[in-house]
């Protein structure tokens, strides 16, 4: 799933965060990643398990080098000769129908839709996770003043958000306070206006950061009011 945003819909979203840090000294940051990562490993992971059970599998339905055509022969000549040649045969059926399976299954699970569906839950929260971690990193977010960054990211491709906040938040609000965000931002994806997402959950942690971090006298804004999408 691409999502592609008209250039006003930037605007929208930096106008929400600019009015947000309005009522806090807080710092909001929004990211929206088309992907996090290719998942090819999984695909390998699974075309070698498949090259490795399927073929055992079909030993007891009595797997013949004659299944692979032009791989036995109807002539056959000396029996000792045959023996050899029967076991060089199957040897050769089993790995050509091992590689067989490794193709087809890797580019099945190639499919976007299908990778995603084998793709463990876990394995892609993980990886949306870390890939959030690297951008709140990246765009400075846990060097602001009071530490009192907070990251709103969301992964189009494996439908996940991530709400990071920084450590002088931590100290104060508790993790279950971005829920509303979280869901408000994921409703967003999953209804296809990720902007109007975006502006909703901004709000939300507006709210919050108002609450427990009022504006300083010199409420300077240290991170640009923006959305990356990368």
């Amino acid at each position: 799933m691409v999502i592609k945003l008209a250039p006003d819909m930037y605007e929208r979203i930096a106008t929400a965060i600019a009015e947000a840090e309005t009522h806090t000294s807080g710092e909001i940051f929004c990211v929206m990643a088309q992907q996090v990562s290719s998942y090819r490993d999984v695909s390998l992971g699974w075309a070698a398990a498949a090259a490795l059970i399927l073929p055992l599998a079909l030993i007891p339905l009595g797997m013949d080098p004659s299944w692979v055509p032009g791989l036995a022969d109807a002539w056959q000549a000396g029996h000792l000769a045959f023996t050899d040649v029967a076991v060089a045969q199957n040897l050769s059926a089993y790995a050509l129908i091992q590689a067989a399976t490794f193709i087809v299954v890797f580019l099945l699970t190639s499919i976007q839709p299908v990778r995603r569906w084998v793709t463990p839950r876990q394995v892609r929260q993980a990886r949306v996770r870390k890939a959030a971690l690297q951008q709140f990193l990246a765009h400075g977010l846990h060097v602001t003043e009071a530490r009192t960054g907070v990251l709103l990211f969301a992964c189009a491709a494996d439908r996940q958000v991530e709400v990071i906040a920084d450590k002088g938040i931590h100290s104060r609000v508790e993790p279950e306070v971005w829920a509303d965000a979280v869901q408000a931002l994921a409703q967003g994806l999953k209804a296809g206006d990720p902007v109007d997402g975006f502006q909703t959950a901004i709000g939300l942690c507006g709210d919050v950061l108002a609450r427990h971090f009022p504006p300083r006298p010199l409420n300077r804004n240290e991170i640009a009011d923006k959305l990356v999408v990368m």
